[in-house]
């Protein structure tokens, strides 16, 4: 049972955005610092990626875990609509891998950062993501996937 009000749900989803989330606000303040200079959302190309480095035949895409349903602490299916949410977080999935094809087969290079990076427990510094961001820009790697750090046994304090 869901505990908003259908009207409280809406409005709450209302408020998700595309774009300008936090993780990517972080990494193009990051970047910009870093001297690389980029393009955001260009239509002409396949899925819009979220920053585009026309100079270096690179984009980056910035996924949120549980839109794309990635294999982390962050991501947990919804105990509600199951069925709806399986179905949708798949077809997210899928027109990913769909855009990932076409922009390797358009000669673009493509780096993709999960949200897990910038926080949760397996979070990375922020410095770190973004070296390692800078690094996947000017080399010239096809294809990598940055995430958060997996810990195999918890840390004691």
């Amino acid at each position: 049972m869901d505990v908003l009000t259908p009207a409280q749900r809406r409005l709450n989803m209302s408020r998700i955005r595309a774009r300008d989330t936090k993780p990517e606000l972080v990494l193009r303040r990051g970047l910009h610092a870093a001297g690389l200079r980029f393009r955001l959302c260009v239509p002409e190309l396949p899925g819009k990626p979220d920053l585009v480095f026309p100079r270096y035949r690179a984009v980056i895409l910035v996924h949120g875990c549980f839109w794309h349903g990635h294999d982390c602490p962050l991501f947990r299916l919804p105990a509600t609509r199951t069925d709806f949410w399986n179905t949708k977080i798949r077809g997210n999935r899928e027109r990913d891998d769909k855009v990932v094809v076409a922009l390797l087969h358009s000669g673009w290079r493509v780096l993709i950062v999960w949200e897990c990076c910038f926080k949760g427990p397996s979070r990375r510094p922020v410095e770190e993501v973004i070296q390692l961001c800078r690094s996947f820009v000017l080399g010239t790697a096809q294809e990598a996937v940055l995430m958060g750090r997996r810990r195999a046994t918890p840390t004691l304090p």
